[in-house]
């Protein structure tokens, strides 16, 4: 797959909503036209409406792991989540990668870079089972970053955190960034960036 047509799965314009909040997820689904939204709540009980939800609005969810109670971070906890519907998740974990590649979901592999060893880290981590994007924290970090990522890993890269403005948001694209996850509902249009 190419990182134009991964990308166009995740999102049709540079922001990808990643609600914290139920009131923020249903806006996500009715008010923006990403179609996925990366979900950083919820647990196992509560998953399965929110994934028929989504479906209902035609839009992918993207489970952001580490944040999800109640599904087992091993590979059962993996399988579960894989026979309720999640096709596509978010993680620190590479081993919990490794598994969720194994069931045909989209994984993309959360990296937070506070220094040049985290970075050399990062790379070797994802070169070593290869998930389908990386998503870099914080999103202000510099170009010649972004630039060792995509030539070291050739993979998408994503950015999430420490995003307040629309200029935060241009910055990360000027830097390289292919596209970035918020939180922040008022940075969700991105219609005329």
């Amino acid at each position: 797959m190419t990182h134009q047509s991964f990308l166009k799965l995740l999102c049709n314009g540079p922001v990808i909503p990643a609600p914290r909040m139920i009131e923020d997820f249903k806006f996500a689904l009715t008010q923006t036209a990403a179609p996925s939204i990366i979900l950083l709540f919820s647990d196992v009980n509560t998953l399965p409406g929110l994934l028929a939800q989504a479906q209902q609005h035609k839009k992918r969810l993207v489970v952001h792991l580490d944040l999800l109670d109640g599904a087992g971070k091993d590979r059962a906890g993996i399988k579960l989540l894989a026979r309720m519907g999640v096709t596509a998740l978010i993680t620190t974990k590479p081993h919990l990668g490794k598994f969720a590649r194994e069931e045909g979901m989209i994984v993309i592999q959360r990296l937070f870079l506070v220094d040049s060893e985290a970075l050399k880290t990062g790379i070797h981590l994802v070169n070593s089972y290869k998930p389908d994007a990386l998503e870099a924290l914080p999103a202000s970090i510099p170009a010649s970053t972004v630039e060792q990522l995509a030539r070291e890993t050739n993979l998408p890269i994503l950015a999430g955190g420490l995003l307040h403005t629309r200029e935060d948001v241009a910055n990360a694209l000027r830097n390289g960034i292919s596209a970035v996850s918020t939180s922040h509902r008022e940075l969700w249009d991105f219609s005329d960036m």
